[in-house]
């Protein structure tokens, strides 16, 4: 029973079925497995083995009694420090947050409960989830459990550590530009960025997500059978629709894919992640798919356009905080924000508009395919003590140029592992939908997984 951190909510559901596993010794096994690499990872806060062990046994007794919450009733998992929990404060990765015990659940955490998962704890993320980084003034620096001179990206960075390292089969991150896919490639996962509304969130705005992370699409499949059930609180949220989420197979045969190597802004795709890309799309052409180049379809006015009405929104929700509070942000991001006291009523209207000029050029450019392959980033992963790949303040959104379109045209986008470096780092595929597609995006990835072949050997 001492790898049982090691299978997958599929396979965890199946034993407490039939009896061969208990929720108990499921979470048991990944206790121990935090224990061993969380000293060094550091991808948790709040973590409480008691209060999920009690949680286990509640399972155990349902299991037992034929009363199971869901068929994945008692599979331990993980949620993103910035998704409430009542009870737990949100620092929102930063020093700066005055910590104060959240009052509900957020819909993603109740979700969780309903269906009775395990949760061990919530997972790290940096300062105001403004850094594709483990980098945090409040948490301890995590980094990829692959290579720990590495980063796990993020926002959604603990998660991505979590998953990778056998924390539990099932983590739920955030995504207002990248925040689960990027950690999702930088850790050799599975990360969707579904479409906006199609999981209830609190407090939702323009871009922002919930997705889930996992080791397989199959146990990506069985967390949105929970996270998509409707809540009111979401004044953003799609109409609840039966999907069904676990009717995963799909003839490529025929599917029209867009292939999209040259963002048009940002870093240059590195060599190796291009040669992974383009061997996936070539495995897809060779299964019967039809592959034809997509152009690029953002421009830099669009990304600068978005980075100051971005800069402006923090630079105000920052000196709105008392002097004291401000100095404990992350100097990055103070750097960052303090650029926005120079920006002028016309800069700040003028970059939210390219919000809409970015989300026409992207349903535009996908309408013509029914699916679209990309790098997840650019570049694979880089130097864990660094803000982003380029480390300067002044031009932090360098590698999401390929995964922010999909927040703003608010298309379904994934990324899954599709290779590695010649030092072993993972390398991400996207692959993206038309909008609402949520169901085509999973199957087009469970898809690769069988092309693919063998799964990652995880490096727990």
């Amino acid at each position: 029973m001492s790898d049982l951190h090691t299978l997958s909510a599929s396979a965890l559901a199946d034993g407490y079925a039939n009896g061969t596993i208990s929720p108990v010794e499921a979470t048991q096994a990944v206790i121990a497995q935090i224990g061993r690499r969380e000293p060094e990872l550091c991808a948790l806060y709040q973590y409480d083995p008691e209060a999920a062990l009690a949680q286990a046994r509640e399972s155990e007794a349902r299991w037992r009694s034929g009363t199971p919450l869901s068929p994945i009733d008692g599979v331990p998992g993980t949620l993103k420090e910035n998704i409430a929990t009542k009870g737990c404060p949100l620092p929102a990765g930063t020093a700066a947050t005055e910590l104060v015990p959240a009052a509900e659940d957020a819909p993603p955490a109740a979700r969780w409960r309903e269906a009775g998962l395990v949760l061990l704890a919530k997972t790290t993320m940096p300062d105001y989830g403004m850094l594709s980084s483990g980098l945090s003034s409040f948490h301890k620096l995590a980094r990829n459990p692959w290579d720990l001179s590495k980063n796990p990206g993020g926002s959604s960075a603990g998660a991505g550590a979590a998953a990778a390292a056998g924390y539990g089969p099932l983590h739920v991150g955030t995504d207002i530009g990248g925040s689960v896919r990027l950690p999702a490639g930088w850790c050799g996962l599975f990360g969707l960025k579904p479409s906006n509304g199609r999981i209830p969130i609190k407090p939702p705005y323009a871009g922002r997500v919930a997705g889930p992370m996992t080791r397989e699409v199959r146990d990506a499949a069985w967390l949105l059978t929970a996270l998509t059930r409707p809540d009111w609180r979401d004044t953003m949220s799609l109409p609840h629709q039966a999907i069904p989420w676990l009717q995963l197979d799909r003839d490529v045969r025929g599917l029209k894919i867009g292939l999209h190597l040259d963002a048009g802004w940002g870093t240059p795709v590195e060599p190796e992640t291009r040669a992974a890309v383009e061997a996936a799309a070539r495995a897809f052409e060779a299964a019967g798919a039809i592959v034809e180049p997509v152009p690029a379809f953002c421009t830099r006015a669009m990304a600068d356009g978005m980075d100051r009405f971005w800069r402006m929104r923090s630079y105000l929700d920052m000196t709105a905080l008392p002097p004291e509070r401000q100095a404990k942000v992350l100097p990055y991001i103070r750097d960052w924000v303090s650029t926005g006291a120079t920006l002028s009523a016309a800069d700040v209207f003028t970059g939210y508009s390219q919000m809409g000029a970015l989300r026409e050029a992207a349903v535009n450019a996908c309408q013509p395919f029914d699916f679209v392959l990309s790098p997840t980033a650019p570049e694979p992963s880089y130097n864990a003590e660094w803000a982003s790949p380029t480390n300067d303040p002044m031009q932090p959104f360098e590698h999401i140029a390929f995964t922010l379109p999909y927040n703003m045209s608010e298309q379904p986008a994934a990324s899954i592992n599709c290779g590695f470096t010649r030092a072993g780092l993972p390398i991400g595929l996207q692959i993206a939908g038309r909008r609402f597609d949520d169901l085509g995006v999973i199957q087009l990835a469970r898809a690769w997984e069988q092309l693919r072949g063998d799964a990652p050997r995880w490096p727990m």
